[in-house]
């Protein structure tokens, strides 16, 4: 089969028997029909085991070399990565769900390697599907060439929307509150003993919207209600479609360098103010990486000045928001990081006309801070310090800006 076969943009693998199959559930993925081995000279074998066949596509991307599956939608409860990974050919895998309906597979290449063949096999008696690829080593000039998302309009990103600016934070409207849990779907975040940063942080962005929206006077979405990935771009983009008026992050990292512990709170900046901040920035922005997001054409000079340039009339209020709400945990007894304010690169936070924090609740490698982060009267009384915080800095923000229009 011809090598360019990964780049087709949606691979309908349903065979006649399995379109006569209605298929009403959700495809669960069967750990012992599944596997990843090394066939020597010959390649690399992935099987999948599936209850039922599903639509799915193969693409690879670079820099890093990665493979990415993406299925209508699948269940993974049961798949162990230590059985399910059988070579050192390939040096790690992620899954998950990824977009509404979708599900995500990625193997991370040691070296380039290319689809020789594929099968979907389905049994015509029980429905059960087995997805069988079969990897080759090839060249880097093929593999770049080859080497690409698919381009499908409206996969991750909303459709724009235009945001009128002079509604945005004067008083007319309650303040709206753009609440972000971090990582999720396919991306777990930090994981320690059994668990892990995005269902920690999704539980506490719940209680926290639920404490605003009981206290009056804002108006609170989030990027995700649910276990979802979403890429970084995506939640700059659900911010600026909901015209949010804030954006607050939410994390609770794993840092194995120094001895990182307790709450901060970080702002955008193009160097981080420490060598922590610097890897935290690198483990968030790591997580579209081991999702498959193409990162590549990216950059752009040219917007990048002109954001800059927006970022210079926000920095002040992004500032007094994020001493605010650091006042706010403090209050409420923290405990807080040694330099409870930092900054760094975090690309979650590019949105250049909206004030946006993001929020260390702790770090899950710190046994005291794990220990608080899944205590739920502990997450109440962050809740409170945060939405004091809040509510201090929305009054203090609209004297200023009524004393600037003057």
């Amino acid at each position: 089969m011809s090598r360019i076969f990964y780049a087709i943009a949606l691979i309908w693998a349903l065979t006649s028997a399995a379109a006569a199959h209605e298929f009403s559930a959700l495809a669960r993925v069967l750990p012992e029909q599944s596997r990843i081995i090394d066939e020597g000279g010959a390649g690399v074998r992935v099987e999948l085991g599936l209850s039922q066949g599903v639509p799915y596509r193969v693409f690879t991307l670079r820099d890093p070399y990665r493979m990415v599956l993406d299925f209508q939608e699948v269940d993974w409860t049961g798949l162990n990565r230590e059985a399910f990974l059988q070579t050192n050919r390939i040096s790690g895998i992620q899954y998950g769900a990824y977009v509404p309906g979708w599900s995500r597979l990625v193997l991370e290449l040691g070296a380039p390697l290319a689809v020789e063949s594929a099968e979907l096999r389905i049994d015509e008696s029980t429905g059960v599907g087995v997805l069988s690829l079969h990897l080759k080593g090839t060249d880097f000039d093929s593999f770049a060439a080859s080497a690409g998302a698919p381009r499908q309009p409206g996969w991750d990103l909303p459709e724009p929307a235009v945001i009128s600016q002079a509604s945005r934070g004067d008083g007319s409207r309650p303040t709206r509150i753009m609440l972000d849990p971090g990582h999720g779907g396919i991306d777990p975040g930090a994981e320690v003993t059994g668990t892990d940063e995005k269902t920690l942080m999704l539980t506490f962005a719940r209680e926290l919207r639920e404490l605003l929206l009981r206290s009056g006077g804002f108006e609170v979405v989030m990027t995700r209600d649910n276990d979802q990935f979403v890429s970084l771009e995506r939640r700059i983009a659900l911010a600026h479609r909901a015209g949010a008026d804030v954006f607050i992050s939410l994390h609770a990292d794993s840092l194995s360098e120094g001895r990182a512990h307790g709450a901060a709170v970080y702002t955008l900046s193009d160097e981080a103010s420490d060598v922590a901040s610097l890897k935290l920035a690198e483990r968030h922005d790591r997580g579209d990486l081991i999702a498959g997001i193409d990162l590549s054409g990216s950059d752009d000079q040219v917007a990048d000045v002109l954001l800059d340039m927006a970022r210079q009339e926000t920095k002040p209020r992004t500032d007094a928001l994020a001493r605010a709400l650091a006042d706010g945990m403090t209050q409420q007894g923290g405990p807080m990081n040694s330099r409870p304010i930092r900054t760094a690169s975090f690309s979650v936070l590019k949105a250049a006309d909206i004030p946006s924090v993001l929020v260390e609740l702790g770090f899950l490698s710190s046994p005291r801070d794990l220990k608080n982060i899944v205590n739920p009267e502990w997450r109440a009384a962050m809740a409170k310090g945060l939405a004091q915080g809040l509510d201090q800095w929305r009054q203090d923000d609209l004297v200023k800006r009524s004393l600037i229009g003057q």
